[in-house]
């Protein structure tokens, strides 16, 4: 049995040519896999955007959705780390998925290994703005004024403004470079307090990288769904990082 881990699908971006399309791979990449996988790690930045009212989800989403549905039915565990763009989830997903939903890190073993897992935003560098953001967007009183206002305006705003991101190259805060040296800063500072930790696994940064940050010990940042469709899999006790399609 395998364990795999992707991130940063951004489903629902309104910059992909074919959204549909886009859900789909993902739906067929998930199906491929439903017989082989142990566990399924969704590190963040899943959905482009997504909130939750009290009785109200955004539309869309339903073959993805049904397809964690069925795996988590057939007894794969499903674990969905919340990013910057699907930070307000709260119990639909879980209750109605079946999936764990996890705010943070978590430190989990697998096999003989230990796995340092996060979406990344939150660690590493940031940009005073992007901190600024991510410090408001989570903010519960910001939350609740939030839902006070309608989701034929809410939505559209949030589309819009991940859009502008995206053309400007701001989504993220930062330059990828000055991101991975980031997160390998913070990666090494952490090892030295929990030695233990085999894989440092993180997302956002979209991009695919693998480095050894000690003697067995290893950063892993998994890519995207946007162009490169890339993954992890931890098989037979072993590492690899592989791309769908």
């Amino acid at each position: 049995m395998s364990v795999y881990f992707l991130s940063d699908l951004h489903l629902g971006a309104p910059y992909f040519p074919d959204s549909r399309e886009a859900e789909q791979r993902v739906v067929a990449f998930l199906d491929s896999i439903k017989d082989d996988a142990e566990a399924i790690y969704l590190l963040g930045d899943v959905l482009d955007y997504w909130y939750e009212y009290r009785y109200v989800v955004p539309r869309g989403f339903v073959r993805f959705f049904g397809k964690l549905a069925e795996l988590s039915d057939s007894g794969i565990r499903v674990v969905w780390m919340i990013g910057n763009h699907d930070i307000w989830i709260n119990d639909y997903i879980p209750s109605e998925l079946g999936v764990e939903v996890v705010d943070g890190t978590l430190t989990e073993k697998i096999g003989d290994k230990t796995f340092f897992l996060t979406h990344g935003d939150g660690v590493g560098k940031m940009k005073k703005s992007f901190k600024f953001l991510r410090t408001l967007f989570r903010n519960k009183g910001c939350q609740k004024a939030f839902s006070a206002i309608h989701p034929r305006w809410t939505v559209p705003f949030a589309y819009n403004w991940s859009r502008h991101s995206r053309k400007k190259g701001e989504g993220r805060g930062l330059p990828d470079e000055t991101l991975l040296s980031g997160l390998k800063e913070f990666t090494l500072e952490y090892h030295k307090e929990h030695p233990e930790i085999d894989y440092f696994i993180y997302g956002h940064v979209h991009v695919l990288s693998r480095e050894e940050i000690d003697k067995g010990c290893e950063m892993i940042v998994l890519g995207e769904w946007i162009h490169t469709f890339s993954y992890a899999v931890f098989r037979e006790n072993e590492l690899k990082l592989s791309k769908w399609g």
